[in-house]
């Protein structure tokens, strides 16, 4: 299935970020020209820094709810372009939203003037705080547009309103995933979501901080998997949405008791104030992923940590040379 994308050109807006970085990656390892472009709001330099001086790799600092335009034929679009963690999205509200309304708008107006295929980067999160579980992709969620999160959510539910409003009046070839957590390297030490925290926390020893009771659960992808369900669904006919995650739930305890087990220490956890409309659930119905795109994660949630460990321990060591 990925053998089409060999000599294609990829552009991937948000390249520089954690799962952008990846898909750049992988896609220049299939044969594909790629160009990366990325404001640096939530994502680095850094993450790409290994690809520069490849033939096939361009990064351009660039924000995408600006006029966008790339020169010469463009295959496929990849929309990865959003701060994606609370942290982020509660800093910036404003830009989130600006980059899923007028980033997608640019986004879909490059795809309509280069008859390409766009890849839409939705998320979990329009499934809101879920009365449903596991959510399926039929389900219409339950979201509270103005509380904080709600800047988050409603700018990717109007994402994905907009992109099939192309696909409808103008014939873009779209394709919607809809991404359930997920981790591994690239991510950042500050980055806010339970994994990094958890395992930043572990490996200095701190106690690891527990919103609420602990009891509310996520499904947890490792990044790898992650970038293959994505390619497989770029590179298939269907449009979406489609659920792309682990169908493994566990609770945000049962979560900081498997990293300290991952890191060898177990310095406990330190319950906080639970976070407004935070989700009780998270569990992804993947039938659909299954089926359509013959894709399901291979990597349980202790590997997947295990092979996230050295990033964050090199991360730590490097920021404490720096002071």
């Amino acid at each position: 299935m990925l053998e089409a994308l060999h000599g294609t050109h990829a552009v991937v807006l948000g390249g520089a970020g954690f799962l952008g970085s990846h898909l750049c990656e992988r896609l220049l390892g299939l044969g594909a020209r790629v160009t990366a472009l990325d404001n640096l709001l939530t994502g680095t330099a850094d993450n790409v820094a290994h690809l520069v001086g490849h033939p096939g790799f361009r990064l351009v600092c660039y924000d995408v709810t600006d006029f966008l335009y790339v020169a010469g034929r463009v295959d496929h679009i990849l929309h990865f372009a959003s701060p994606a963690s609370p942290v982020d999205y509660l800093r910036w509200p404003i830009q989130t939203m600006k980059v899923g309304a007028l980033g997608t708008h640019k986004a879909l107006g490059l795809a309509r003037a280069k008859d390409a295929r766009l890849l839409l980067a939705s998320t979990s999160e329009v499934y809101g705080d879920p009365r449903v579980n596991p959510q399926p992709e039929t389900y219409w969620g339950n979201v509270n547009p103005i509380g904080p999160r709600g800047v988050y959510d409603e700018a990717k539910r109007f994402a994905e309103a907009l992109t099939l409003a192309y696909h409808r009046q103008h014939a873009i070839e779209v394709r919607i995933a809809r991404i359930f957590n997920t981790f591994g390297p690239r991510l950042r030490i500050d980055d806010g979501r339970a994994v990094p925290t958890f395992m930043t926390q572990a490996l200095r020893g701190e106690p690891l901080t527990v919103h609420g009771d602990g009891l509310q659960t996520r499904s947890l992808c490792y990044v790898d998997d992650m970038v293959e369900g994505l390619l497989r669904l770029l590179a298939s006919d269907h449009v979406g949405p489609v659920n792309l995650g682990n169908p493994r739930e566990v609770t945000m305890l049962e979560l900081a008791g498997a990293v300290q087990d991952a890191v060898g220490r177990h310095p406990g956890v330190r319950h906080l104030p639970a976070m407004q409309d935070d989700p009780a659930v998270r569990r992804p119905d993947t039938r659909l992923a299954e089926r359509l795109l013959g894709w399901r994660g291979r990597h349980s949630l202790e590997d997947g940590l295990a092979r996230t460990i050295d990033w964050f321990r090199g991360r730590l060591a490097a920021a404490a040379e720096q002071g």
